[in-house]
């Protein structure tokens, strides 16, 4: 039986930052996702963190800064941002099952993910390692979505 692609999905920090690499899997995966109609999330803050991270993102993605504004408009145009009042409430049950105990920045990813019933997509092997949230890798939804042409 073939998995579905999910409805809604919350995008990782990591996998926002891959975006705006020249000939990216990860932006593929994102454009096809975005063009099947699921909905693709990511917690507020990770956006600051583009933006502060601007200049590590160009040297990356070797872009400059006109093609980092384009990316950085596509891509929010792509992927809509949740307030932390959406997930709050969450937070303290997200980090018991955050694989990085103490308070960090994953526990967002779960809180959203708790409060909206919908999976994570991340690379960190690590978010794996508990069985109350799905989480896809890369190479997962790279296959669902083969599989579903």
């Amino acid at each position: 039986m073939l998995e579905e692609l999910p409805r809604i999905l919350i995008l990782d920090a990591s996998i926002l930052f891959s975006f705006f690499k020249k000939d990216s899997v990860r932006r593929g995966i994102i454009e096809k996702l975005s063009e099947s109609g699921c909905k693709l999330i990511s917690p507020e803050f990770v956006f600051k963190e583009l933006v502060d991270n601007k200049e590590r993102i160009k040297k990356f993605g070797k872009v400059n800064d006109l093609a980092f504004a384009f990316m950085f408009s596509l891509l929010d145009s792509k992927v809509e941002s949740f307030p932390e009042k959406v997930y709050k409430e969450f937070l303290s049950e997200a980090n018991k099952i955050s694989p990085h105990g103490e308070k960090t920045k994953d526990d967002p990813y779960f809180a959203m993910s708790l409060s909206l019933n919908c999976a994570i997509w991340s690379d960190e092997s690590a978010f794996k390692q508990q069985s109350r949230v799905k989480v896809f890798n890369t190479e997962e939804l790279f296959k669902l979505l083969r599989e579903a042409k």
